[in-house]
């Protein structure tokens, strides 16, 4: 409600100035920046954070995205969209402009319609041009002055009013016997012509050179030259005259066709062209006895270029003109007389006129046609006379067939569907012959060209496209090529590309006109690893075809996220330790997560500082702080030790974490360590030489043991971490006891859980103060993990705050607590994002602990008999505290004291051994590809 107050605050002054002007000069280059529209209606008079909320829109009409002028940011910045040609956009001599609809709205709600005008300024970049850059004109000797000849004036094709005013004038136009007229006229151009200006002689000068300058009013000022030549022409006084008006010729079936049936002569009197001759049909002559005759324009003589049929004229006039090469030309007309005499049989003849479009024997036709549909008159012409004269016809082919119209007429109609895929081009012939003895006939061939239709869709090469992609690399990045094609020709063949999205999110892709895919922001895998979206190819028929195919894009893993402590999850940590000598050397479990994956979230661990007795001991793959050495009364006391994780990505990251551990040791302990002296002050008495014999047996057997035990121990231990041992055959065997050591199966992608379990000696419940992770925001929590026996779960820390978890547990003398992954049992890796552990809510008792409580709360757990309880004796205490401030510790007397554990569980371990991945698992995908070249300049 708050935002739409402050909408209807700024909304009187938009009614009161509605329309917003900018002007932006043409030939800029796409994504000039124009104005802002925000800033231009005072939308920072609107609180920041109610500004966010509105967004602007362009309106825009039809599909065509090239046709689109401008693009309006969602923050109302307005951009060209493409290079603005006013040439092209607006009419001359008329102010250029376009129109914008701008939507605001807030949310999803409609505010208000802006309207923007963009006033184009016409640069000018064009000069006035003349249609040629040489012309020829003729002035006669016998002109008079004030004669006139025209020529072309030049043409501006800026728009602007400046730009394309044009002035013309006469370069040296002293001396001239010519003057340059110039008239406007009413839509602004010019008519341009030469005037004379005296009388000529030719016999003096034939001919004169002039240049008309025309030049633009723009700023720079632009201007062109026409060369003009000026020739002067004889008289024509004198037209060409025949020595006959009418000349007879006779002709039989016999005459060759290569030599001329007569020759005419006609005689001019005027010199040069006035006096060169051409001879011409005359417009009275017939077609049909052009037909038969052929007349040589330069020397008159008259060939004959056929056989006469029988049965046709045996008399032709031709009307000869001859015309001189005067301006104007005279000329004189004679008549020739010819008279044939035909008695042969002759070929008939075959006159085909078609429907559609055509050119010579090639007829054009549509794919689209129907069957029946008629697309050629077929004429025979046979003037022979009888049995000569009867003429029958056909044509075989399977898409076109021949109807009989009556005598001597045909029609050809399509016999069947054409289709243009199949066949483009359709050769046929129609053969007539007639019944004479011997029998004529004839033959011609005809060629159709098929016009394709739109009327196959365009197809990709494949359905679904896969391919993988880098993150963090900067937007433009090629990302796989698109191919479709699509058989029909012509503009349908024109191919368009767009991505869409089914979930209705913004893609962070493109794809251009060729069908190359790049990225448009750079990519995040641990926002998004995999994306899949469709690609859609339309083609440019009417109406437009399209089609679909998926994609789908992987994006690589780079190490590009610093690991962090979930466990301790505050930084400084208090931990209070309470060592009996009989407890397990397995102090706590430190955890932590890296979000990106694979060898990037290989996490190794290590102590940088405090543990200057080398009294503790941490696990590199599990975590698992544990005692190096025995613990002696002396190394009682307080402990700063600083923890780092590091991933074994390209470069290696890390990250630190501090505990305040303090240790304090039982009276057994010291009671143990006096006992030693004392028995050794008792020896004091014996022989010097059996102390030596003594001691020497004592080390060696004391050496052997320890060997023997540090190889029992290593089997020990690579059996619980890698999940296999040795048998006699060298062969490594996948078996566990059933109740000695637990692995469970996790999600590389999560935390790694751990199990503690122990025989059923005693069953006791203590709270066990755990911190639990809180969830990424952005990411949904996964399932409960199968076969997970953890007994553990996390609850949100507040700073200055201790939380407890309660473990249902039953621990016994021995036991061990183990860290471990059905896919990790040869090393430890926390590739997880901080998800949750996914145990199921049966297995956990959750209680809170409230500020000021000193006791630990015995809670019987609701399913005692679980594989997660946790078995514990009363004599080892472990306490947890999270100081309110760094640097400040919390006092804390919950106490658990720990006895030394060991498994007994029954969950079986996997016996395949885990390896790093060394490839993609998208196995069909091509590599990614390169980054595409940077352009010479970014969009503003």
């Amino acid at each position: 409600m708050k935002i739409h107050t402050y909408i209807f605050l700024f909304l009187p002054n938009l009614s009161l100035c509605i329309d917003i002007t900018y002007q932006v000069e043409e030939g800029q280059r796409p994504d000039t920046y124009i104005g802002n529209i925000a800033a231009d209606i005072q939308l920072e008079n609107i609180p920041l954070k109610d500004r966010a909320l509105i967004w602007f829109s362009q309106l825009k009409e039809g599909i065509n995205n090239t046709l689109w002028l401008f693009n309006v940011s969602r923050t109302g910045k307005l951009y060209t969209a493409q290079q603005l040609d006013t040439e092209a956009l607006c009419k001359y001599n008329t102010e250029c402009f376009r129109t914008v609809d701008i939507a605001v709205q807030n949310k999803e709600s409609f505010v208000k319609i802006l309207e923007i005008k963009v006033i184009l300024k016409d640069v000018n970049d064009h000069r006035p041009e003349f249609p040629e850059d040489h012309v020829k004109i003729e002035f006669s000797e016998d002109d008079r002055k004030g004669v006139r000849r025209s020529i072309a004036n030049a043409i501006d094709k800026d728009v602007g009013i400046q730009n394309s005013q044009i002035v013309y004038w006469m370069k040296n136009e002293h001396g001239q016997p010519f003057s340059l007229s110039v008239s406007k006229k009413i839509d602004g151009t010019a008519t341009l012509g030469i005037i004379l200006e005296q009388r000529l002689d030719r016999e003096m000068e034939d001919e004169y050179n002039i240049q008309i300058v025309a030049k633009d009013q723009g700023f720079p000022p632009k201007q062109s030259i026409l060369n003009v030549h000026v020739s002067i022409t004889d008289v024509n006084d004198n037209p060409p005259r025949f020595a006959k008006n009418v000349y007879n010729v006779s002709l039989n079936n016999g005459f060759r066709k290569n030599k001329p049936i007569t020759t005419l002569s006609a005689t001019d009197l005027d010199s040069g062209e006035n006096g060169k001759i051409s001879y011409y049909f005359g417009s009275k002559t017939s077609n049909n006895a052009k037909s038969y005759f052929k007349l040589v324009k330069e020397t008159g003589e008259i060939f004959l270029i056929q056989k006469y049929f029988s049965g046709s004229k045996k008399i032709h006039k031709l009307f000869i003109e001859a015309v001189d090469g005067g301006i104007p030309p005279l000329s004189s007309t004679v008549m020739v007389l010819v008279n044939i005499i035909n008695q042969q049989n002759n070929i008939p003849k075959i006159e085909v006129k078609f429907v559609s479009q055509s050119s010579g024997n090639k007829l054009t036709i549509s794919e689209g046609i129907k069957v029946g549909s008629f697309i050629a008159f077929v004429k025979i012409i046979d003037d022979d006379i009888g049995q000569n004269g009867e003429v029958d016809c056909f044509l075989q082919h399977d898409k076109l067939q021949l109807q009989s119209l009556g005598k001597m007429k045909y029609k050809v109609i399509v016999k069947s569907e054409i289709d243009r895929e199949t066949e483009s081009h359709i050769e046929f012939d129609i053969t007539c012959k007639d019944r004479g003895s011997p029998s004529l006939q004839t033959q011609s061939q005809f060629s159709i060209e098929v016009v394709d239709i739109n009327d196959v869709r365009p197809m990709f090469t494949k359905d679904t496209f896969k391919f993988l992609a880098y993150e963090n690399e900067k937007s433009n990045f090629l990302v796989g090529f698109i191919n479709a094609t699509d058989p029909d020709l012509g503009p349908e063949n024109k191919l368009y590309y767009s991505l869409y999205s089914k979930d209705q999110y913004v893609l962070p892709f493109e794809i251009s006109d060729f069908g190359f895919i790049s990225t448009t922001q750079s990519l995040d895998r641990e926002q998004q690893e995999i994306y899949k979206f469709q690609v859609s190819v339309k083609d440019s028929g009417i109406p437009p075809l399209n089609n679909t195919a998926n994609v789908i894009v992987k994006v690589m893993d780079e190490n590009d996220n610093v690991p962090y402590f979930t466990f301790p999850s505050v930084n400084p940590f208090s931990l209070d330790v309470h060592y009996h000598p009989q407890i397990n050397k397995d102090i706590t479990v430190l955890r932590a997560s890296d979000r990106d994956s694979h060898v990037n979230a290989f996490l190794t661990y290590e102590i940088v500082k405090g543990n200057d007795k080398q009294l503790f001991n941490v696990n590199p793959h599990s975590g698992v702080l544990s005692f190096s050495r025995p613990v002696y009364q002396n190394d009682a006391g307080s402990y700063d030790l600083q923890f780092v994780v590091r991933d074994s990505g390209t470069p290696v990251l890390s990250a630190t974490t501090t505990v305040f551990l303090t240790l304090t040791v039982s009276n057994s302990t010291s009671q143990l360590y006096t006992a030693q002296h004392t028995e050794s002050d008792d020896m004091i008495h014996i022989s010097l030489v059996v102390i030596i014999v003594i001691a020497a047996v004592i080390i060696s057997t004391a050496i052997v043991v320890s060997i023997i035990v540090c190889i029992v121990q290593r089997q020990n231990q690579r059996e619980v971490q890698y999940g296999y041992r040795i048998d006699a055959n060298n062969d490594l065997v996948g078996e566990r006891r059933p109740s000695e050591y637990i692995c469970e199966p996790i999600s590389p992608k999560y935390d790694i859980p751990f199990t503690i379990v122990g025989d059923q000696v005693s069953n006791r419940n203590c709270q066990i103060t755990v911190p639990k992770r809180e969830t990424h925001s952005g990411y949904k929590s996964e399932p409960n993990l199968e076969g997970s026996a953890s007994g553990f779960q996390m609850q949100t820390i507040t700073k200055g705050d201790s939380q407890a978890a309660t473990v249902a547990s039953n621990i016994g003398r021995e036991g061990h607590m183990i860290a471990s992954s059905d896919d990790f049992c040869r090393k430890s890796m926390s590739s997880h994002i901080d998800k949750g552990q996914g145990q199921k809510e049966g297995n956990t008792q959750l209680y809170q602990e409230l500020l000021g409580r000193k006791l630990c709360q015995i809670e019987q757990p609701q399913n005692s008999s679980k594989t997660s309880s946790l078995p514990r004796d009363s004599n080892i205490n472990v306490k947890v505290c999270y100081p309110t401030k760094i640097g400040q510790n919390t006092p804390c007397n919950d106490v658990i004291d720990l006895k030394s554990i060991r498994v007994t569980g029954t969950s079986s371990i996997s016996s395949q051994p885990w390896n790093l991945p060394t490839k993609n698992s998208f196995t069909s995908y091509i590599k990614p590809l390169p980054a595409l070249p940077k352009l010479p300049y970014s969009p503003t």
